[in-house]
């Protein structure tokens, strides 16, 4: 898409001079996709937001190099900076954009997390009992903290799946199975819709 380098600068523009600095110190810890190499160090911390969209864009092509923007903004907690990118580039969607199954060409069906996200927010109860059951793994202590500190468990679930974006298929099964074993009957529920 010719919109992706425009945007992503766009994106990188707006951001403050330590935001800038925090998005290329995200960029080289965030997992990469298989079969691409990071930026090095000394020449990712050097570049300005023009360099950085460029290299962006020549190395990891212009769907995953979107993809990848959106997943560090939302790992520095620029949810709306990140949803404006994604929703500019490929349209409003509800988990990783544009990945696709190579053998048939159709992109693969939602993760149950993404497909129930709202159900989840509203209907779960013991937050706590899924964040024990992910922290270390999928959380880590300033996530595991930053939802434990919001009022109630309609906000907590809220809290929890702004990082969903940012996981891959490994860890959407871990939350999963950590609602199967604290909310059975709900997750059955929820996979008869």
């Amino acid at each position: 898409m010719g919109c992706t380098r425009d945007a992503i600068l766009d994106a990188l523009e707006n951001l403050t001079a330590d935001e800038f600095k925090k998005f290329k110190l995200k960029l080289l810890s965030v997992p990469l996709r298989e079969g691409y190499g990071r930026i090095p160090r000394g020449t990712l911390m050097s570049m300005d937001a023009i360099d950085l969209t460029d290299k962006l864009v020549s190395s990891y092509l212009e769907e995953y190099s979107t993809e990848l923007t959106v997943i560090v903004l939302r790992e520095m907690g620029m949810q709306e900076t990140a949803e404006h990118l994604q929703i500019k580039c490929t349209g409003p969607a509800p988990g990783p954009a544009g990945i696709q199954d190579h053998q048939t060409g159709t992109s693969p069906a939602p993760h149950f997390v993404d497909r129930h996200r709202a159900a989840l927010i509203t209907r779960v109860t013991d937050v706590e009992g899924v964040l024990d059951a992910l922290y270390g793994t999928v959380l880590s202590g300033g996530q595991y903290e930053a939802v434990r500190a919001e009022p109630t468990n309609t906000m907590k679930m809220r809290k929890l799946l702004t990082f969903a974006p940012a996981w891959d298929k490994t860890c959407k099964d871990l939350l999963l199975q950590a609602l199967r074993n604290t909310h059975p009957y709900l997750v059955a529920d929820l996979e008869k819709s």
